[in-house]
């Protein structure tokens, strides 16, 4: 049975292009098809060449599948690529060699009930941002399981899950949370009242929003915005459908947070090892 492997490359960056179009032929010449457009159909993995961004695009088209994806680090940080560049002929050997293990990542789905009764909705990966947009402030009221929790004016609010925890919320000083931990982020942004504390919050309780005031946007990972208003509801749960990344190597997230936050860690001692 044939095998088939998608690939996604950066769309600007020409050296991911480059560097997709080679991993192609060297895929094709282990007897893979390669396809780069369409549906992701029976692909049995995504392999992505660009940056976080890219992979959250990848995560739209595997979508309530099983199928993998793999990135490849072409762009800052990547905190979510396996890999750096120079390490894709290593991946062609993983991928025909199926030496990978599965990392399911939890997603959270996005419900936005607006005050004349309609619903949208949609879901993350990484967050979802009510930002304020062309106004000062915006004014929300925040609830857990249907009860009220605070009140007061910011810059943003973010509903983040755990893979998330080291994207946005990490910036607005939210906490780290490890990827197999099963819970929802709810992190306000430079709030002006007294309980402005980030909340961490089990898989089986639901967040809301209630937006105060208009001036607002709601954007799920940066790519898919919502319509919102003043009075709008803006719930969030855990979703069914978890996206899957391909991990080629054991290296645990503490060692994946130091290398790509560059971490000072000098005065640890590993007790225990040599």
């Amino acid at each position: 049975m044939t095998r088939e492997i998608y690939v996604v490359a950066h769309k600007f960056r020409p050296d991911a292009q480059q560097s997709a179009a080679m991993m192609a032929d060297q895929l094709e010449s282990h007897g893979f098809t390669v396809r780069k457009s369409g549906p992701v159909g029976d692909a049995e993995m995504v392999v992505v060449l660009g940056g976080d961004g890219t992979i959250l695009s990848a995560a739209e088209l595997t979508r309530g599948t099983e199928i993998p994806i793999v990135g490849i680090n072409y762009g800052h940080v990547g905190f979510l690529a396996e890999v750096e560049p120079e390490g894709l002929p290593r991946v062609v050997e993983q991928i025909t060699e199926r030496q990978w293990t599965l990392d399911r990542r939890m997603t959270i789905d996005i419900e936005v009930m607006l005050p004349d009764g309609s619903r949208a909705t949609s879901w993350t990966l990484n967050e979802a941002a009510l930002d304020k947009h062309g106004q000062p402030m915006i004014e929300v009221s925040l609830g857990v399981d249907g009860r009220g929790v605070s009140s007061f004016a910011c810059d943003s609010v973010l509903m983040a899950t755990p893979t998330g925890s080291t994207a946005y919320t990490f910036s607005a000083g939210g906490p780290v949370v490890w990827p197999d931990v099963e819970a929802m982020l709810l992190v306000p942004v430079a709030a002006h009242a007294l309980f402005t504390r980030p909340l961490v919050v089990g898989p089986n309780s639901e967040l809301q929003v209630v937006l105060d005031s208009d001036g607002a946007k709601l954007v799920c990972d940066g790519r898919r915005e919502l319509p919102v208003a003043a009075g709008s509801i803006i719930s969030a749960r855990k979703s069914d459908y978890p996206v899957y990344l391909a991990r080629l190597n054991d290296t645990p997230f503490s060692g994946r947070l130091v290398k790509k936050f560059d971490l000072p860690v000098r005065g640890f001692r590993d007790r225990g090892r040599p």
